[in-house]
């Protein structure tokens, strides 16, 4: 598999085995500058492991998160796969974080993925310790956030996981001991190969509207 992700504060490309674990990793903590970012470090670990020919799909998170670097992201992926005549497959930035917390639970404790959103609010997703859905993807204030997870115990990862602990004010919603500001590439690239790319294409999360949008008063009229 080769992993792509540029959703959130991280710039990630890996190449993984899935079977054996083995892969060669490539992460740059950053908020902005994905674009020029990108290309180097896909090359890299593209490099280390002798080449696309080995590759059999690309997986590439398709959100929720930053418009810009979820755009950078998908526009790397579809183009390798269309040049190298391979399957693409997105995976969810909120599964992708939650994956390896729920790998090491006890497989009863629910996991929350909390994606800081602004102004109180999270990109949030809660799973059962099992792995099913308990709560869909959705942009929702913090708060409803914590209603939605009720009583602990509960693990929260992710970006948002602060405001959502705080909104719960209970000792038993605790954060993840997790990588919190992106998911790791290597769980991207296992997401993705367990899923069937006619069931998860490309295709963005963004479960809200651009904050940036044109302005009118000076528009020209056309003629």
């Amino acid at each position: 598999m080769l992993a792509i992700d540029t959703a959130l504060g991280a710039c990630s490309a890996a190449v993984v085995d899935t079977a054996s674990g083995a892969g060669h990793v490539a992460s740059l903590p950053m908020e902005r500058g994905h674009a020029e970012a990108l290309m180097p470090e896909v090359k890299r670990v593209l490099d280390a492991a002798g080449g696309l020919a080995g590759v059999e799909r690309v997986v590439v998170t398709v959100g929720p998160g930053s418009f810009t670097g979820l755009r950078v992201g998908l526009a790397c992926a579809r183009a390798i796969g269309l040049g190298a005549d391979l399957p693409v497959v997105g995976v969810t930035t909120l599964s992708a974080l939650a994956a390896p917390v729920l790998d090491g639970g006890d497989g009863a404790t629910p996991v929350a993925a909390a994606i800081d959103a602004r102004h109180g609010r999270v990109f949030f997703q809660a799973f059962a310790g099992d792995g099913r859905s308990l709560v869909s993807p959705r942009l929702i204030d913090a708060r409803e956030a914590a209603r939605a997870l009720g009583e602990g115990p509960a693990l929260v990862v992710g970006s948002g996981a602060d405001l959502v602990i705080a909104a719960a004010q209970d000792p038993l919603i605790r954060k993840a001991h997790a990588r919190h500001e992106a998911p790791e590439p290597v769980w991207v690239a296992r997401l993705g190969a367990a899923c069937d790319p006619a069931d998860q294409p490309p295709r963005p999360l963004y479960l809200k509207a651009a904050d940036a949008h044109p302005q009118q008063g000076g528009r020209i009229a056309r003629r």
